[in-house]
Parts: structure tokens; sequence; C-alpha cells
């Protein structure tokens, strides 16, 4: 390296000589490099005076490299002649950089076995992935709730640090403090490489609890071959012992854990968490779950996201399972009788109080309160009950309910009702078929983890569930057995090998991914929680099962149960939720496609966004009421009115009077039965007609269609609202009895004031009589059949009583003709002297037939008599005015028809002003009652507005909503990884 220095030097040193810029001169020696003249020009000296170069021969020698005598060679140089020697130090340092080669292969060699040594030491140690659940999740978010940019600011710096470390220059003085000093850390080696090993043995719950890792493999090799068994029993007891001081100290940490878990959750007051808390994963999850219910409910669709599906015999302990797993006795009880008679969907997620709530409700159970406990519990069996139908004993109608609380795992989990043999008296027939096809609905969904439980206490051959979870799984991929009842399993059974059977898997016909023995208490309902953990760890700790390594310590405990179940539930979302977020994207496209195909002019309505649009249009409508003029509220009142009393005032009140002799007697007739006529029956009357007025109009408006507008999906809706409002609506009480006085006012008045009234009283008495007459001459045409003319022209015959009908009437009309005062009744003799006359024609009549025909001929005489008396009297208003007293022009019947004419004016205006400003807002009232009612009904909403449109839009917006939760569910899934 010196060398090449110098020699660089040189090349600069001879560049500067010959760069004389055309003089020729020589240049000195001050300006060469330093290292050059040093090397290249060892005797230049800087002094004035230079002494010439010694030449002599000398012999150079080194201890060192043993180099051999050279004799100095004298170079010919350009500026005189220079004694090349080889400088010793740099021939030194030359031999002495051999050792490197040594000093590199030595590294190689060294770096190559530290890498193997360290690659075995690495196989020897425990993976410690698998036991990330030992520290808790809140560790590693702790970032974001913690600023470490503040506390590192608030740290001393490394001087001040500096000044607190301890003299290590004394320390090192003494070998013995130094060997005192590794001690302890050997010591603190041997007890993790210990306590790895013993992890090893004992395995992890969660996902490690279903395979066997290598390192464990290795150890058990270890162990068999240790083949005294002294040895072994003594290496059992150290192992029960440390598995129990490990398992306390496990214990103390959970316990740390779910406090510090509880205050960083739960929001201070103070300001601590003054931050927006987001919504957790699995409330996010379990609300797609909610929206994915409700969708395959009305549209029999089936989605495979995953839950965890737990299955079993009746009373082989489900329920008691799902409580200990949500740390609660949530659940209603029985002894022996079915409980469970519908889905109950349980969302458990963290939080810092433990509560829990329904979907559909806001209010919050208090799980570490009694009385809450039993609320909830009771709210469940009534949600229950209530989602059976009459005649059924299950319900396939999901409850879905919602559990908080520190420490849970994050999971969803459905328990369905128990599987039974048998169907007993009191349940539905198809009560066996319909657990089973809801059992296979649930478990068919290739996503779904089944929890298999199985009852310990009862012999294997009586299981039911066994066979149905191997016909859905056949391979065990997503099945999780649980064995409960362990407790009286190991009293009540003979040979507990058959319980290791059962947890190996090699009893049941059956293949599961993991197999866990637990215990859910004594029995009794009354007890706690924290009782049935206690007693289930002690009862596993003295447990011969794990003594004798029949049962495996991951494989018992609902703790470790829960872990495990949470892990699967989580890996199989992860692997799946993605697949499922695509389908929907799909089902959406395809949804969109079809309606921009067949309603391309529609928005995109859903039933819920229809009804409000129909709600609009029905509210308008009753409005629209409000705009009838009082004009056509008064003509329609009045016209149905006449046509509804008409037949009363004919029959029973005009008819009766005019067959009185004098006038006195017709007015005192008239008025009686007018009295008696308005106190029973017309009030009544009247409010019918204004009532089915109203109606009338109502419908109208709700019925007839809107041009271009009309939308006929609302037809159903419109109807039944219309309907229902009617139904309800009652009409007021009070309106009878002033509506009485005001008609019996109205016809005691007899003044007819003006000339223009008398006649519209003539024209109103016309039009009801012609009215009358045309209806009596139908009905004699009835009766007696076609006449001549029609006969000929249209080929009709008369029957046989129709020809005894005329017959009988040809005599009755005789009768009229020889007396035209005739009464309104036919004497005995009258009636037997017409029947011998038409017995003497050979036609026999029956007497009544005769009273019949003659009732008719008499009434049709009648009204064209009063017709021609209504022609007289319209020059009677001057004698009425006047008061003459005339036989021949007695106009009383037109006064009685003014009186009834005013009347109905009269009732008409009353009724009006009580429909426009009491009715109508009464009937408007209960419109949107009906409609706010229909709202909350959503069975009634899909019975009403139904159709392929409406089900398209509804499918659709489901499908929208689906695919958002679900990609905003995998956002912060990728978030928290």
């Amino acid at each position: 390296m010196w060398r090449t220095r110098a020699a660089a030097a040189c090349v600069i040193c001879r560049s500067l000589a010959k760069s004389n810029y055309g003089i020729k001169r020589k240049s000195p020696l001050q300006n060469l490099h330093l290292v050059s003249r040093s090397i290249h020009h060892p005797y230049y000296s800087s002094s004035k005076f230079q002494r010439p170069p010694l030449r002599i021969s000398i012999q150079q020698f080194s201890s060192l490299n043993r180099l051999p005598f050279r004799k100095t060679k004298l170079l010919n140089v350009k500026y005189g002649y220079q004694s090349y020697r080889n400088f010793w130090l740099a021939r030194l340092a030359s031999r002495l950089l051999r050792i490197r080669y040594i000093i590199l292969g030595s590294a190689v060699g060294g770096g190559y076995t530290a890498k193997k040594t360290y690659d075995q030491w690495k196989d020897m140690m425990p993976d410690l992935d698998d036991y990330k659940w030992i520290v808790p999740d809140f560790i590693w978010e702790l970032d974001e709730h913690i600023d470490f940019e503040k506390i590192i600011k608030a740290l001393p710096d490394a001087d001040d640090l500096a000044k607190l470390l301890p003299d290590f220059d004394k320390i090192g003085e003494s070998f013995a403090s130094l060997k005192g000093f590794f001690s302890p850390g050997y010591n603190l080696v041997s007890e993790v490489i210990g306590a790895s090993d013993l992890l090893l043995l004992l395995g992890s719950p969660g996902e490690t609890a279903f395979r066997a890792t290598d390192q464990g493999y290795d150890n058990d090799k270890q162990y068999k071959k240790v083949s005294d068994k002294e040895k072994i029993d003594q290496l059992q007891e150290e192992l029960l012992r440390t598995q129990l001081k490990y398992q306390r100290m496990l214990e103390r940490l959970e316990k740390e854990n779910k406090e510090l878990r509880k205050l960083v959750l739960q929001r201070d007051d103070k300001g601590i968490h003054q931050r927006k808390l987001k919504k957790s994963l699995i409330d996010m999850y379990s609300e797609v779950l909610d929206i994915l219910s409700d969708y395959d409910a009305s549209y029999n669709t089936q989605d495979h996201l995953p839950r965890v599906v737990v299955v079993g015999d009746q009373s082989a302990g489900k329920t008691s399972v799902l409580e200990m797993i949500a740390q609660a006795r949530i659940f209603p009880r029985g002894s022996g009788e079915m409980m469970t008679r519908s889905p109950v969907k349980v969302t458990l997620s963290e939080g810092p109080h433990h509560v829990a709530l329904f979907k559909d409700s806001s209010r919050e159970f208090d799980l570490t309160k009694e009385e809450d406990l039993a609320a909830l519990r009771n709210e469940i069996e009534i949600r229950m009950r209530n989602s059976v139908k009459e005649g059924c004993t299950v319900s396939t109608e999901t409850i879905s309910l919602s559990v908080k609380g520190p420490g849970l795992q994050r999971m969803v989990l459905v328990d369905l009702p128990g599987v039974i043999s048998t169907v007993t008296s009191g349940m539905a027939p198809d009560t066996k078929e319909t657990i089973f096809s809801i059992s296979k609905a649930y478990m068919q969904n290739p996503n779904a983890i089944i929890l298999c439980i199985q009852d310990g206490s009862v012999d294997a051959e009586r299981s039911i569930v066994t066979d149905l979870v191997s016909q859905m799984d056949p391979q065990g991929k997503r099945t999780i057995f649980v064995l409960t009842k362990v407790d009286l399993a190991e009293k009540n059974v003979a040979s507990p090998s058959r319980i290791q059977q059962i947890i190996e898997g090699k009893l049941f016909p059956m293949k599961a991914l993991g197999y866990f023995a637990v215990v859910t208490g004594k029995g009794n309902s009354s007890e706690s929680i924290e009782s049935i953990k206690e007693y289930e760890e002690e009862f596993f700790q003295n447990s011969k099962l794990l003594k004798t390594s029949m049962l495996k310590a991951h494989q018992v405990t609902t703790k470790n149960l829960s872990l495990a179940v949470s892990d699967c539930f989580w890996k199989m979302v992860r692997e799946s939720v993605e697949q499922q977020a695509d389908a929907f994207k799909a089902t959406r496209f395809n949804l969109e496609t079809e309606w921009k195909n067949n309603y391309p002019r529609l928005r995109e309505l859903d039933r819920n966004e229809l009804f409000e649009k129909a709600k609009n249009e029905i509210l308008d409508e009753v409005i629209s009421l409000t705009q009838v003029t009082p004009k056509h509220w008064e003509e329609i009142l009045q016209k149905t009115l006449w046509e509804r009393v008409s037949t009363h005032v004919i029959e029973n009140i005009y008819l009766p009077a005019a067959q009185t002799m004098n006038s006195g007697t017709f007015n005192t007739t008239v008025d009686i039965k007018l009295k008696q006529w308005t106190d029973k029956q017309l009030p009544n009357k009247a409010v019918e007609v204004a009532w089915e007025t109203l109606q009338e109009e109502f419908s109208r408006f709700m019925t007839e269609p809107k041009g271009k507008e009309h939308d006929d999906i609302f037809d159903k809706l419109k109807q039944a609202v219309k309907e229902e409002s009617i139904k309800r609506h009652k009409w007021n009480e009070r309106a009878e009895d002033s509506l009485r006085v005001i008609q019996h006012n109205a016809l005691e008045d007899r003044s007819i004031s003006d000339k223009q009234q008398w006649d519209a009283a003539i024209h109103f008495m016309e039009e009801t009589l012609q009215s009358r007459l045309k209806d009596t001459e139908s009905v004699i045409e009835d009766m007696v059949g076609p006449d001549w003319k029609k006969r000929w022209m249209y080929w009709i015959g008369r029957t046989k009583e129709q020809n005894i009908r005329n017959e009988t009437k040809n005599e009755l009309e005789k009768l009229i003709k020889c007396n035209e005062e005739h009464a309104a009744y036919l004497a005995n003799d009258e009636v037997t002297t017409v029947r011998k006359n038409l017995e003497a024609r050979g036609i026999t009549v029956d007497p009544c037939l005769i009273k019949d025909t003659w009732h008719q001929i008499y009434r049709r005489y009648f009204l064209k008599t009063a017709l021609n008396h209504c022609n007289l009297c319209r020059r009677g208003f001057y004698y009425y005015q006047r008061h003459f007293v005339d036989s021949e022009l007695e106009c009383n019947d037109i006064v009685l028809f003014w009186r009834i004419q005013r009347m109905l004016a009269i009732t008409a205006n009353t009724l009006r002003q009580q429909l426009t400003n009491t009715e109508v807002r009464r009937l408007e009232k209960n419109v949107k009652e009906v409609l706010e009612d229909f709202a909350e009904d959503s069975e009634k909403k899909v019975k009403l507005l139904t159709g392929k449109r409406v089900q398209l839009a509804e499918d659709l917006k489901k499908v929208r909503e689906i695919q958002e939760k679900l990609e905003a569910f995998i956002e912060a899934l990728h978030q928290e990884k």
C-alpha cells in the first residue's frame, strides 16, 4: 500500500519536474511530494548545503522474516544517482499482512461452526409464536393508546443514566465476583429451558391444541428412553406440580390482564380517552350476519359466512357450555323439558362492562346483577314463545343477542334446539323433523364451525347428534367435539378408558379438529359462573384421568375450549370472508343488470321507500277531502238521504194520509207520522248517509287513477288503509241529538214564502211520483208479462201464471173504473166477486194473488191521479197564500213535499258542516295512525307491497348493504393484522 502511494507520488514529482513551461531548469526537492521525498530521496536535506550521498554497501538483516543479504543497487535517475533500498518497515508490514489469511480462514470456519451451533439451539427451542396467546392483545395495541414519544422525552439522558451505573472497573478486579455474576444467569437460562420443555409437554390452548409440534415429538421420544418406573412417577408428580404452579401464574396474569383491558376499554370522564371508540370487529361481523338473517328469511337464500353452530342432544349441556363461554347464566333453564325453542345467535365481544342487549332493543342488561339476569332469561323465554307459531313446538326465527364483557373471546355462536329421538305429548308431530332441518340448514354451511356437544354421563351408543354431524362434516375439518359432565362420567363409567377413547376420537364414528372435556357445574341452576369454574378446576386437578395422562392438559376446561373455538372461528373468517364478499359483489351486478333491463325508467325503491311514497300519496288524498266544495257535499247528501227515506215517506206517510177524506185529517195524519219518524229513525238514517257518503268520497279519491303517475303497486296498500281507517272511525255520538232537533223544527214549518218554492215543491213531488210510477209499471209488467207489441216483435210469450195475473188485472181495472174513488184496500166481498168472475171463465185464482195484484193496480192508479193533481196545483199558490178554501183545489200534498224537501236541505247542510269541520279531520287522524301501525308491522308491509319489482328492489338493497358491510369488515380485519 505504501509502495503504491510512493509510486504515485513519484509520478507527481516527475510531472512537476517536466512541466517547466518551455524553460530548462531543475525543480527543487522542496516541491516534491512528502512520501516521494522520504522514500526515493532519503538523503535530501532541507538545509542550504547538501551532503553527498554515502555510497557504501551494507547487509540488511531481520530476525522476523529472515531476509537474505542483498547488495544495494544504484538507480540511475534523471537528476543523479540514488541508492534503491528495500525499506525494512514496509517489508515487515508485508510479511505481517500474510497473517490475515490465517485470521480470515479461522473467522470463516468459526462463523460456520457458530451458525451450525445456533441453528441446533434454535431447533431445540420451542416456537414462541404458538404462545402469543399468553400476551394479551392490548399489549400489541399499546402504541395506539400510549404516546411513547412523550415517555421517551420524559426519560433522563444517557449521561444521567451513566452516573447511575456501577463502577465496572472495580467489578472486573475480582474474578470471584465475576463468577458470582454469571451463576444467576445460568440458573435463569436453565429455568427458561425447563419451562419451555414443560410447555411443550403440556401443549397450549387454541390453535396448537389440534396438532403435535415437532418439539413435542422429540421430547416425548426422550421420555420414552427412560424406563425406570420410579423416575417416571417422580417426573409425572413434578410435572403436575409445575403445571399447577404455572396454571396459578397464568390465572394471576389473566386476572391482571382482564383488569388492564377493562381500564383500557373504559371511557374515562377525566379525559384520558376522549377519542370516539370505533365499532369492534366482532360487532361489525355480527351486523353482517343480522342483515343476512333477514335477507335469507325473506328470499330463501343461504350465505356461507362462518358461525359457531352449537348442536347436541337435548339436555346434553349445550346451554351450559355456552354460558360458561359467555361467563353469565343468561339462558332459561328447565329440568328435562325443551327450553331452546328457536335458534339464538350470541355475539361475544370485549367491553369494559359485562352487559347483554338484543339487536332490536336499546336496553342493556347488567350481567353482574341477579335482577337483570332474571329479566334477561325471562325476555329470552318470552321471545322464544312468541316466535313459535300456533300448532308448532320450535321456530326457525333467530333471536339475536349481544354479550360484552372483559376477557370474553370474540366470536359468534348460534345455539340450536336440542336434537330429540322421540316426540312426546304436547309437541307438534313434526317437531323432530323440524329440529333436524334447522340443524342441517346451519351445519351445511361449509364455513360453519360445528361445536358438537356430547353428554359424557350417558352411554355413547345413545348419541344422536354424532351421526348427524358426521353426515354434515365427514372429514371433521370444521368440527370441535366437547364431552360434558366428565365428573359424572368418571364416577359412573366402569372403564375410564372409554373416556380416553372418546377424547382421542376412536369411539364415535366421526372426526374432529379437536376434542375437549369440560365440567359445567353440579346440575344446580342457582350456581354462579365463578363457583362452576372453581369446581371445574378442582375436579381436573384431582382427576385420575389427568394424572394418568388419559387426558391432556390442553383438552380440559371451558377456558381452553373458548380459546380454541375463537381461534378456529377467526381462522375460518379470514379464509372465507373475501370469497363471500366477491360472491355478493357478483350477485349485486346480476341484480342491477336485471333491474336496468326490466325497469329502466324507475328508481330502485325498496319496500320501506315504497311505503313512504304510498304514505305520502294517501295523506295527500285524505287532504283532498277538505277541498270538496260545500255545494258538492250538500247535493250528494241530499240526494242520497232522499233515496234512503223516500220509500218510507211515500208508503208510510203520504199514501196513508192521502186516503183521508178532508185536509184537516190529512194534515193531522202527516204531523203525527212525521213526528214519530223524526224521533226514531230520521236522525240515525241521516248520520248513516253522511258516513257512507264520506266513505264513498274517500274511496273515490283513493282508487281513482292518477294518469301516468298512478302506480298499481300501491292499490293493495291503499285498500287496506281505507278499510282499516273506516273500521276505526266512529261518528260523533252527539251529532244525532242535535240533528234531531234541527229536523223536527224544519218539519214543523208549513209556510211557503214564494212562488219559486211552490214550483220547486211541485217539481220535487212530480219527480218522486213519476219514479214511483215507473217502478210500479215495471212490477206490473213482470207480473202479467209482455204486451201484444213485445210478443209480436220479440216472439215472447206469457207463462201460465202471467196469464192468470193478466186476467186478474183486467178484472181489477174494471172495478176501479166503476168506482174511481175506491179505497186502497179491497173488501172481502169484492175479492170473492173477482174470484167468481174468473172462475166463470175457467181461471182458478187464489185470494192472496188477487190482493197482491190489486195493490200494484191501485198504486198505479193513485200515482197517476196524484200527478194530475200536481198539474192542477201549479196555479194554486195564489189560493194557498190567500188561505182560500176550495174543495176542488186542495194542495196539502204539495205542502207536505215542500216540508220534506226543506228538511232534506237543512239536514244536508248540517251534515256537511259536521263532515268538513270534524269528521274529515278525525278520518285523517285515523289514516295517519293506521299508516304508523303498518310502518311498524313488517309482516303487514310484506303482504301489502308485493310483486317482482318490490322483491327485486328489496333484494338489491340488501345485497348492497351486505357488500358494504363486508368490505368495511374486511378493511378493519386487514388493519388489525
